[in-house]
């Protein structure tokens, strides 16, 4: 089942560079919230440190609370790799394993949790996240060639498929239509959409008709200057945010008058 995210006054750092600072939000289950902002102004970093995926970057750090349903994912003792395992992830761009098959790039994550499944058990699970990321009927008679045959939208349908085979929570996109054409883009805003019902879904985007058209909450993220730490200007329900935001900075933004 989907879960909320609750984040109060997290600051972001590495070493001793503050990112992000001060970002309060409730993101709640089973809805789509976009970030957006202008580059560099923190939405990546942190919509990563939601999975803790920013920790990879040596010196990264983080102040304040990021919780999921009540459970402090910085807490003493927590994991980060559980956190992953509850808190999928896509990339900006697609990427399957390449020397995989598209089988077991599907598995892969189960795989890496050492979970060992019968013959079965795993084709089950590969039809239905392919069923889920909407991708089943275009390579079912091909599940043993490799991943990156695929199309650029095909490749990131089945990194999604890969996301949502380990049953996370939450799942994470980052730009995941920024290096596909219209069509495919179509297909993953489509699939998003149908996703939401078992997930809750926070993306990020450059493209404010994507934002409008997918999430059903927005935040809008800006930044001062170089060398300043990015901050949540404000969030609310994604059709308040385009038509009525409390805020000019945003309504500057979303109009295209800068960013």
């Amino acid at each position: 089942m989907s879960k909320s995210i609750e984040v109060e006054n997290l600051n972001i750092y590495y070493g001793s560079f503050l990112a992000v600072e001060d970002v309060t939000m409730t993101i709640r289950p089973q809805t789509v919230t976009a970030l957006i902002g202008p580059s560099g102004c923190g939405k990546s970093t942190f919509l990563r440190s939601i999975n803790r995926m920013h920790e990879v970057i040596p010196g990264a750090r983080v102040e304040g609370k990021l919780a999921l349903d009540g459970r402090d994912l910085y807490g003493p003792g927590v994991d980060p790799v559980g956190v992953r395992r509850q808190v999928g992830m896509v990339f900006q761009r697609p990427n399957p394993f390449p020397t995989m098959s598209i089988y077991d790039n599907v598995i892969a994550g189960m795989r890496l949790n050492n979970k060992r499944a019968k013959k079965n058990v795993l084709d089950e699970l590969v039809e239905k996240s392919l069923r889920g990321a909407n991708l089943w009927k275009e390579v079912k008679d091909r599940l043993e060639k490799p991943g990156s045959g695929l199309s650029g939208g095909q490749q990131q349908r089945l990194c999604i498929a890969r996301a949502i085979a380990v049953q996370p929570d939450v799942l994470l996109m980052d730009e995941p239509c920024s290096a596909l054409d219209p069509i495919s883009t179509l297909a993953i805003e489509d699939l998003i959409n149908e996703l939401k019902t078992d997930y809750t879904i926070v993306i990020v985007t450059h493209n404010m008709q994507q934002a409008a058209r997918v999430s059903d909450y927005t935040g809008f993220f800006n930044i001062e200057g170089t060398g300043k730490p990015g901050k949540l200007v404000e969030m609310d329900e994604t059709r308040t945010m385009f038509s009525q935001p409390s805020q000019k900075a945003t309504e500057d933004y979303v109009s295209g008058r800068f960013g």
